[in-house]
């Protein structure tokens, strides 16, 4: 018999907040990114808001310049970083994870985002399975390299119908809780889409279709 998942999306679903916008300020007060480079990120959050972002070239792009840089400094830098999420996750998303966790779905966290935070929210949360944009590591260092294809658009189908496959997931009865018109491939695929703190694109969307839309 098949399964039913619960699959959420990280910012602004569990989070209220984008974790990108966050991430910029936190390198910026740790002296780690130069004005022009969180300018130009701001930029990107900018398009990603529009739609309009090409996430695959950006990720490559800024992974690309981490090559060579330890995957452990990352994890110790995301974990500080982790403690100015935490408040940020709503009484709303806590609920709606332990009601699926009630009703015996199995839960998965499905972002753009990287494991580094994902992860780690995953456990904050007790979600056990992380669907996201993964790097290529050797040796305990960063290539420089993205495992394809980023964890974004169409390739959140990819993943979970990947992942649906390996755990006998029915995705046409299953959930995807976002609140991106960039997840309107992924929230079209699952059977029973909830759109959560839409932007103004997905809730026009939403109203049309008749897809539950509900304020965490």
């Amino acid at each position: 018999m098949r399964r039913v998942a619960a699959f959420f999306d990280m910012d602004r679903t569990l989070l209220a907040c984008n974790s990108g916008e966050r991430w910029v300020r936190f390198l910026r007060r740790r002296g780690e990114i130069s004005t022009y480079r969180a300018l130009r990120a701001v930029g990107w959050l900018l398009e990603y808001r529009m739609g309009v972002l090409d996430f695959a070239r950006i990720s490559e792009r800024v992974v690309a310049a981490m090559h060579g840089d330890e995957e452990a400094a990352m994890w110790e830098k995301c974990t500080e970083f982790l403690q100015e999420l935490l408040p940020t996750i709503t009484p709303a998303a806590r609920a709606a994870v332990a009601h699926h966790r009630t009703e015996g779905h199995v839960l998965a966290i499905l972002s753009s985002s990287t494991p580094y935070v994902t992860e780690q929210l995953a456990r904050e949360l007790d979600i056990p399975h992380v669907l996201c944009t993964r790097l290529h590591v050797e040796a305990g260092r960063f290539t420089g390299r993205v495992h394809r294809p980023v964890c974004f658009g169409r390739g959140k189908i990819y993943w979970a119908e990947r992942f649906a496959a390996e755990h006998a997931i029915d995705l046409g009865q299953s959930f995807f809780y976002s609140d991106s018109y960039t997840d309107l491939p992924m929230l079209a695929r699952a059977g029973r889409p909830v759109v959560v703190n839409p932007d103004p694109r997905l809730l026009r969307h939403a109203r049309r279709t008749g897809w539950p839309i509900e304020r965490w």
